[in-house]
């Protein structure tokens, strides 16, 4: 089993929490000086995270906590305007993003873990679980 505990910033979820195509997980970070949301989800076997911050407006995309999918599964889209976003990349996919994808935040998953890295002052300040801070 892999060390994360010099390259992780904190634990998101348990790797079995994490459904592919599912709800994400929602947690807090501290990123360039400020407090932001983002959030979690898995897409093709492998996690990914981004500040939840749509790039059309900075309001948060998931109108429903935890919803970030389409109902096929398949794009990211904020619930307010319907931009879309790849889920592997973040990149805009459609829709209100004019191009602008989403700020990806870097995740490592190891053993039964999937946590934050600890990268370009990035810091984890919480996670929520079931619509309520863990720490």
């Amino acid at each position: 089993m892999v060390d994360v505990s010099r390259r992780s910033a904190g634990v998101l979820c348990q790797s079995r929490d994490l459904l592919d195509g599912g709800k994400g997980i929602r947690f807090t970070v501290r990123h360039q000086g400020k407090a932001l949301p983002a959030f979690l989800i898995r897409y093709r076997g492998r996690p990914h995270a981004y500040l939840n911050q749509c790039a059309h407006q900075s309001v948060e995309l998931d109108w429903n906590e935890g919803d970030f999918f389409d109902r096929e599964g398949e794009l990211l889209i904020c619930a307010t305007h319907g931009a879309r976003y790849c889920p592997e990349t973040g990149a805009c996919a459609g829709g209100r993003c004019n191009g602008r994808g989403l700020v990806r935040l870097e995740v490592v998953e190891t053993g039964s873990q999937v946590c934050l890295a600890e990268r370009d002052g990035v810091h984890l300040l919480d996670v929520e679980t079931q619509g309520q801070p863990s720490r």
